[in-house]
């Protein structure tokens, strides 16, 4: 059986095989559905078909050898899976393994029912490896090009962030200068810096965890014995510091305690209560509920304002992502790096839990965390 047919009669097998692969290169693949997981599998096994069955001349196997062809393939099955590997958080070494193992499963699943050394089995092999080539080669393209354009993006947004809260800084710096300020207007102008150095501060803290993940590190937690109630409490303040014109709220049950690493549930709660205060609805509060279960703890942040829909409520988690503001929220403080979702997420994990989001016009929009009464303490030095 030529290799050509050998892979579309058995494309659903090597998928299967594919995907196993895929779920082993972590932590990208930890929260990735199995669709996720196969992506364009099927189309590129069918390109790659294609390929080996195409009329090619001496000339043109040269040409293909260095390169050509690649210019005219950003559409197609391989480059679409190379930015959507990049988007799912894969790194480009994760990327190329996947075809590197891609080529193994074929090979070790034809080869033994052909002729070894035959010229046929031969020819099939070399073209074989060209269309394993050029695929590898379009997705490595297109994953280099979204990553450029999402560094470039970084940066825009860094800098655009940091501005708002430095320029007010500098003006307050300025202020201080004049001798004839009252005591309220040193007050007014502390609490402006107090602000500004409180959004700089949670901007590079998501940074920090951020690059932490892209290397290939989980978040690293400590769990000790704690009050969750606590840890609401002074999350609270900061976010009332961040945003003093808007109401939160906080409804907790008594018995909160639980071994957790409360630094970073300070952190996870934090974002949270940002993010909600940013995307509410002008003159509505934000409401957090902390309850205690068997095993398990629970938070709960709502806020009402634009609804979220059905399919972007997964992907707000990613890096980068960001809502839609409404325009009644254009002069509120903000972090747009589309981080803290994204570490809030982290840290749930690292500890064992998980973090959902559910969001309509009657309920509003409700972030749920789920963690275990005793964090595991293998996560001590992940």
């Amino acid at each position: 059986m030529t290799l050509s047919r050998f892979i579309r009669e058995h494309i659903q097998d090597i998928v299967v095989e594919w995907e196993s692969f895929a779920r082993t290169q972590l932590p990208a693949a930890t929260s990735m559905s199995n669709l996720a997981l196969r992506d364009d599998a099927v189309e590129i096994l069918s390109a790659i078909a294609d390929n080996i069955d195409s009329e090619q001349t001496p000339s043109e196997q040269y040409a293909k050898s260095r390169g050509a062809g690649l210019q005219d393939a950003f559409e197609s099955a391989a480059s679409t899976h190379g930015s959507l590997r990049h988007w799912s958080g894969f790194t480009y070494l994760q990327l190329t393994a996947e075809y590197r193992a891609l080529r193994a499963t074929v090979l070790r699943l034809w080869l033994p029912g052909n002729a070894a050394g035959s010229e046929e089995v031969t020819e099939d092999v070399i073209r074989f490896s060209e269309a394993i080539d050029q695929a590898l080669a379009e997705s490595v393209v297109a994953y280099s090009e979204q990553m450029a354009r999402t560094r470039d993006l970084f940066l825009a947004i860094l800098g655009h962030d940091l501005r708002a809260p430095l320029a007010t800084m500098v003006s307050a710096g300025e202020l201080l200068k004049r001798r004839d300020l009252s005591e309220d207007q040193h007050l007014d102008i502390g609490a402006m810096v107090d602000r500004s150095a409180r959004m700089m501060g949670e901007i590079i803290k998501d940074l920090l965890e951020f690059a932490r993940t892209q290397l290939g590190s989980s978040i690293p937690i400590n769990p000790e014995e704690g009050d969750l109630r606590n840890v609401c409490d002074t999350a609270l303040e900061g976010a009332r510091a961040v945003y003093p014109g808007c109401p939160f709220h906080l409804h907790a049950e008594d018995d909160l305690t639980g071994s957790f690493d409360s630094v970073r549930l300070h952190q996870l709660v934090t974002n949270l209560l940002l993010n909600a205060a940013q995307y509410r609805s002008e003159g509505s509060a934000v409401v957090m509920s902390a309850q205690s279960h068997a095993d398990t703890l629970s938070i709960q942040v709502q806020n009402f304002g634009a609804v979220i829909p059905e399919e972007s409520l997964q992907a707000i988690f990613d890096p980068l992502v960001q809502l839609a503001r409404r325009s009644d929220s254009a002069a509120r403080p903000k972090t747009s790096l589309g981080l803290g979702l994204f570490v809030a997420r982290e840290i749930a994990t690292a500890h064992g839990g998980t973090i959902t989001a559910a969001s309509s016009e009657a309920e509003g929009t409700r972030f749920t965390v789920r963690l275990p009464r005793m964090a595991p303490r293998r996560a001590e030095s992940a």
